[in-house]
């Protein structure tokens, strides 16, 4: 089987791993959370980086941190994967789902500001949304597949409308705009380094921001706010969101390979555009001159998704269609969607994901490459 995302195991983890068994260090603080932290700010130029359990949980605390409340909206897209949605679920807040723009395949920002224009009105400094009343705190861009929208544009639509930006960067690690590493454009990012991420420690994620306070207060939530270093005393509601400082030593050893991860999806990606671009009617995910994406996940956009799906995985070239649009969710189905021509089911009903691992060979590059020629 050729997996679609692999992880690329092949520098020191298992060195820095055996360190953590051999001093006992294996839990939730120790050396090598503090080195990865101070890695991840290094690499993405953060000031401060926070590790966590999971990309669903460094969103949900930095929701936590920008204020969202229950009986808030969040204002997110319709084309993402589910934990978006569900880190906004559990502050008890409910979403608007925009559509996504249907060459780069992301947020619309055209429809984002109609929307604000339209619906929304400024109180006391804050945004809420005319109809229902609601407060609209934060605005979670998602950088789909490593992607990039205009973020300076963004960035001046949610400034006029006096709302927080969080960048759900969980796929973004190591793209960049103008030179600017993703997730550092908001208030707070996150990253992720889940299994199929371009690099993992297993589960994890990361929260980045140039915020001190929210710094802190992310280290003291995620550590279930323990607020004194002998007594069991917690001052607030805490979370047990701290990575592992094995995950952690994995997460180091991955650091220093990420460079040459980065250039072989690089390489991944060129080869598959030489290959496909003038396929049948493939076509490739659109990039703004702006933006110099990781190209994390080599997809496709095809009328012959379902015919290609088929194909690819009875060849054991694992492959996998977009995410399903969250308005179709049963959870999610009667959040506000806005959208003039419904792109989030045109792209899940034509978009698939191809084999891509870091550690792909040339000759299997080329079987898949052959194999999706071979039905046009």
């Amino acid at each position: 089987m050729v997996l679609l995302s692999g992880p690329n195991v092949s520098g020191n983890e298992w060195k820095y791993i055996k360190d953590c068994l051999d001093t006992g260090w294996v839990s939730s603080v120790g050396a090598y959370v503090d080195k990865f932290e101070t890695e991840s700010a290094k690499f993405t130029g953060s000031k401060y980086a926070v590790a966590t359990s999971s990309g669903t949980t460094a969103l949900h605390i930095a929701l936590i941190l920008a204020g969202v409340n229950n009986n808030d909206i969040v204002i997110t897209q319709n084309i993402t994967f589910v934990a978006t949605l569900n880190s906004i679920r559990y502050t008890g807040a409910e979403a608007i789902l925009i559509d996504a723009e249907i060459e780069g395949w992301q947020m619309d920002l055209d429809l984002l500001e109609l929307f604000l224009n339209a619906n929304t009105e400024q109180r006391n400094g804050e945004c809420f949304h005319i109809a229902s009343g609601k407060r609209i705190p934060v605005i979670m861009p998602v950088h789909v597949l490593g992607n990039m929208c205009d973020m300076e544009r963004l960035c001046a639509i949610a400034n006029l409308h006096n709302i927080t930006l969080i960048e759900d960067s969980t796929e973004a690690l190591g793209s960049y705009y103008n030179g600017k590493h993703a997730g550092t454009f908001g208030a707070i990012g996150t990253l992720s380094y889940n299994g199929n991420k371009i690099i993992t420690t297993g589960g994890g994620g990361m929260i980045l921001t140039d915020n001190e306070q929210y710094a802190h207060r992310a280290k003291h939530l995620t550590t279930q706010a323990k607020s004194d270093p002998f007594e069991y005393f917690h001052n607030e509601t805490g979370y047990n969101y701290r990575l592992t400082n094995i995950a952690a030593a994995m997460g180091v050893a991955q650091m220093e390979q990420l460079p040459v991860f980065l250039e072989r999806k690089k390489e991944i990606i060129n080869f598959y555009k030489s290959e496909l671009e003038n396929t049948g009617d493939i076509e490739f995910q659109k990039v703004l001159p702006q933006v110099n994406p990781n190209w994390w996940m080599p997809t496709i956009f095809t009328s012959q998704q379902k015919e290609l799906l088929k194909i690819l995985n009875e060849q054991k070239l694992q492959s996998r269609p977009f995410w399903v649009p969250m308005n179709r969710l049963p959870m999610y189905k009667d959040f506000m969607y806005v959208t003039k021509n419904d792109v989030s089911g045109i792209l899940y009903d034509n978009c698939l994901s191809i084999p891509c691992s870091t550690y792909i060979s040339d000759e299997e590059l080329n079987r898949v490459a052959k194999t999706i020629k071979s039905i046009f």
